[in-house]
């Protein structure tokens, strides 16, 4: 509790970020993930690999753009940083731990920005969604694009507040959650796939609520009904643990990995 004091306090970030909860849902996700370390790692390994076949992939390596870097728990910055001559991190938060581990490498550098095209929407600045990356994304000298694990959660804040009712979010109404939160996820995958750079894609893609009879008493798709084709790599990860969120029932999330999304 101390140490999430501490974050929350020191971590910078701008007004939206911290009026719309951003910030404080970064500081809790690196909670948990201290809580729950031990059963994270394998998921933790399982991305850096995707993301190390994706380095070895790249012929040329100029810019490397990460999007949803957030803690870098699940990014292997030792290996960007070696493979590239640029490194840009991109995340709405930059908690202390990246800011700390961006040090080593002078050619390492983060960007704050929305990804999921709704905050200005959310804050009452937009008449509607804007789903655009930025620009380094569509720079000639980027090569490789990472979305790692971002995309089942872009709709996750926007969705929650339009479907709390407090004001509709342009054409949007409290009862266009789902549709709301597909867009989102549509409007990720879009501007992903408008780039010339490779696209490496990590992301969840349902959520199943599991007793310890192995017995399935919730599942939730992640991504609003939206397919990505056949993955190089799937696996399981155990969001949540036995006692984290109750005594006898656990989180498992579907993760599939893309060392080339497009190919």
């Amino acid at each position: 509790m101390l140490l999430d004091l501490f974050y929350l306090l020191t971590t910078p970030a701008p007004h939206p970020q911290r009026r719309l909860g951003y910030r404080r849902d970064s500081i809790w996700l690196m909670s948990r993930a201290r809580r729950c370390r031990r059963a994270w790692e394998p998921h933790l390994e399982a991305s850096r690999a995707v993301i190390r076949a994706a380095i070895a992939a790249t012929e040329r390596r100029d810019t490397v753009v990460v999007l949803g870097s957030g803690p870098l728990a699940d990014v292997p910055l030792d290996d960007l940083a070696r493979a590239f001559r640029r490194v840009v991190l991109i995340d709405a938060v930059h908690p202390l731990p990246a800011r700390r581990a961006m040090r080593a490498f002078p050619h390492v550098e983060a960007l704050t920005a929305d990804l999921s095209g709704a905050m200005a929407l959310m804050m009452g600045e937009a008449a509607d969604l804007d789903p655009r990356l930025p620009p380094v994304c569509a720079e000639p000298s980027t090569d490789l694009v990472i979305s790692v694990n971002l995309l089942s959660q872009l709709p996750i804040r926007p969705v929650a507040r339009l479907e709390a009712g407090r004001r509709p979010f342009g054409p949007w109404r409290a009862e266009d959650g789902d549709a709301f939160g597909r867009r989102i996820v549509e409007g990720h995958i879009e501007a992903l796939a408008g780039l010339a750079a490779r696209i490496c894609l990590l992301t969840d893609l349902d959520e199943r609520e599991e007793d310890r009879h192995g017995r399935v008493h919730d599942r939730h798709d992640l991504l609003y009904g939206v397919r990505l084709g056949r993955p190089e790599r799937a696996w399981d990860w155990e969001l949540a643990p036995f006692g984290e969120i109750a005594r006898d029932r656990r989180l498992i999330h579907r993760v599939a990995g893309f060392c080339d999304w497009r190919r």
